[in-house]
C-alpha cells in the first residue's frame, strides 16, 4: 500500500531525466565515438537508476510505521553507493567506455534537477507576476 504519493515535481523530473539522456545521448551518437556514446548513456543509466531506487527506498521507509527507518535507508543508500562503485570500476577497468562520457551520462539527473526546479520557478514567478 502506497500511502506517499509521488510529487509532481519529482514526477516532472523522473519524466525529464530520459529527455535529457536523449537529448545528450542522440549528438555523442552522432559526434562522438561509440565509446563516448556508451559512457553517455549507461552512466545516464546508472544515475536515472539510482534516482529511482533512492525515490522507491524513501517512499518505503516512510510508509513504514515500525522499526528503525534510519538504518534501512542509511544500509540502501550503501548498498546502491557499493553496486555503482562495482559496475563504475568493471567498466573503467575493462576499458569498455569512455570516462568523458560516462561522467557526462552520470551528470544527467543533476543537470535534470536544476533546470526542472529553474523551470518550474521561473513559471510560478511568471505566474505570480502577471
Amino acid at each position: 500500500m502506497n500511502l506517499i504519493a509521488k510529487d509532481p515535481l519529482q514526477r516532472r523530473i523522473e519524466i525529464n531525466n530520459w529527455i535529457v539522456l536523449a537529448v545528450v545521448f542522440i549528438p555523442s551518437l552522432i559526434f562522438g565515438t561509440l565509446k563516448f556514446s556508451m559512457g553517455v548513456l549507461i552512466g545516464g543509466f546508472i544515475c536515472i537508476v539510482n534516482f529511482y531506487w533512492m525515490g522507491h527506498s524513501l517512499r518505503h521507509a516512510f510508509n513504514k510505521t515500525s522499526g528503525s527507518i534510519k538504518s534501512n535507508v542509511v544500509l540502501k543508500y550503501f548498498l546502491r553507493l557499493v553496486l555503482s562503485a562495482i559496475v563504475l570500476y568493471f567498466l573503467i577497468s575493462a576499458q569498455t567506455v569512455n570516462i568523458i562520457g560516462l561522467i557526462i551520462g552520470l551528470s544527467v539527473v543533476m543537470v535534470t534537477v536544476v533546470l526542472t526546479v529553474l523551470i518550474t520557478f521561473s513559471k510560478k514567478n511568471f505566474i505570480e507576476e502577471s
